[in-house]
């Protein structure tokens, strides 16, 4: 929301026997790790929950004007892999010309791992994040756990993660998809058709588009509703120099009252 503080904030190795790392705290909020033990494939299921301090925020993938996005990295000698990171669906934040993407409550980020087969199976992981009020501070903490034998139950683990997977856009359906897109020939706007779902806001849906990694796109123009059917054009204030545009996947976050949906847009 402001400039970002020339200091980061640096929290200890925060390890422990279980299926939760410490909380590691810093100014502004605190995060920790959760997992359950790998399947027989050696997928883990995890998260990285984030509980921003009331009135901080902390960033979605792609952050908005200013921000730092989520950065996990896991240690390669741990002979763990980070596959995905998921994002449930985020807020719009305005101060005056500043754009966040961001979330303001705590929040969950699903996390999937793939396990080389090493037993035990121990997590090391360096999380960066933002988190930012008056001014925006860079979080890096170290974060690992020691996951126990799958047999065992983990109602606290399991209850964390299935809230996450809750929390997250659903894909398209036959009563909330996008119908049509098309880039202008300029590639100064992107037309969008949507159908939208019953039990929605009745208005102008919140619509979120990221590009290229670090471009997010969010201006309507001319947006216009006619039953279940939205018309919009998205303003694409500027790409990278030199950027084809053709063979390109782009995503497209579609936030309608209380539902949201996902989805890929292909440009061919």
């Amino acid at each position: 929301m402001a400039a970002i503080s020339l200091a980061a904030t640096f929290a200890p190795f925060c390890s422990a026997q279980a299926e939760m790392s410490a909380w590691a705290e810093a100014e502004g909020g605190r995060m920790r790790l959760v997992a359950l033990a790998p399947d027989a494939r050696g997928k883990i299921r995890a998260g990285l929950q984030i509980e921003p301090q009331p009135g901080w925020i902390t960033y979605w993938r792609e952050p908005g004007n200013s921000g730092i996005p989520p950065q996990v990295t896991i240690a390669p000698a741990s002979g763990v892999t980070l596959e995905t990171i998921a994002y449930p669906v985020p807020k719009h934040f305005f101060k005056g010309a500043i754009e966040d993407i961001a979330y303001d409550a705590p929040v969950t980020l699903p996390l999937s791992l793939t396990a080389a087969g090493k037993d035990p199976v121990a997590i090391d992981a360096t999380v960066f994040i933002g988190i930012c009020r008056d001014i925006c501070i860079p979080f890096q903490a170290n974060l690992a756990v020691t996951l126990g034998p799958a047999i065992q139950s983990h109602p606290q683990e399991e209850a964390i993660l299935a809230a996450a997977d809750a929390a997250l856009p659903k894909p398209p359906s036959a009563d909330f998809k996008v119908t049509a897109h098309a880039m202008s020939p300029d590639r100064k706007t992107l037309s969008l058709t949507l159908t939208l779902p019953d039990g929605g806001s009745g208005g102008v849906p919140d619509i979120i588009v990221t590009g290229p990694s670090g471009y997010a796109y969010t201006k309507q123009i001319g947006g216009k509703r006619d039953g279940a059917t939205f018309k919009t054009d998205i303003a694409i204030g500027k790409l990278p120099k030199d950027y084809d545009l053709s063979g390109k996947r782009w995503s497209v976050l579609v936030i309608d009252g209380g539902k949201a949906m996902e989805t890929t847009l292909a440009f061919d």
